[in-house]
């Protein structure tokens, strides 16, 4: 009886321990270059403002290594249609949105707000540029992955 107890208490302790994961890393993400890695861990903070005047939506990213990686590495401007952009920032809004609802089982630094976009407004291109870039960074900087697509660059 005695090691049954044991070993209940043990299996229950494993159990916690594997259910106690941070966060869910992402499998079979691409690889990430060196020039990549060296702007991830970048530390100092770069806050990029995104926003149209004309619809009167603003995004404030405040995250080192940002603006450099998207002057560097990320697709140009244009590269996309804004209908492209559209669609996957509202499957990367959407699994975003429902990590920040699950701190236990997602990083809640990584995590922390939810974010407001509405497929019923048009933001505008460099808003939808912009947010789209920043999950493809986040994605690849934190080895996460928001939607059924692989964050490439």
């Amino acid at each position: 009886m005695e090691k049954t107890i044991k070993l209940l208490m043990t299996t229950a302790l494993v159990i916690f321990v594997i259910s106690c994961g941070t966060t869910k890393k992402a499998e079979n993400l691409p690889d990430i270059s060196d020039e990549e890695k060296a702007v991830f861990s970048q530390t100092v903070g770069d806050t990029i403002q995104i926003a149209n005047e004309e619809t009167e939506y603003e995004i404030i990213i405040i995250e080192p290594g940002f603006n450099s990686w998207l002057l560097s590495i990320a697709k140009p401007e244009g590269y996309y249609s804004q209908s492209y952009l559209e669609n996957r920032n509202q499957i990367y809004v959407t699994n975003w949105n429902q990590r920040v609802l699950q701190p236990q089982q997602y990083n809640s630094r990584l995590y922390e707000l939810q974010i407001d976009y509405s497929p019923h407004i048009d933001y505008g291109y460099e808003v939808n540029y912009k947010l789209y870039n920043y999950f493809i960074y986040f994605q690849r900087k934190y080895r996460q992955r928001l939607g059924p697509f692989l964050p490439r660059i």
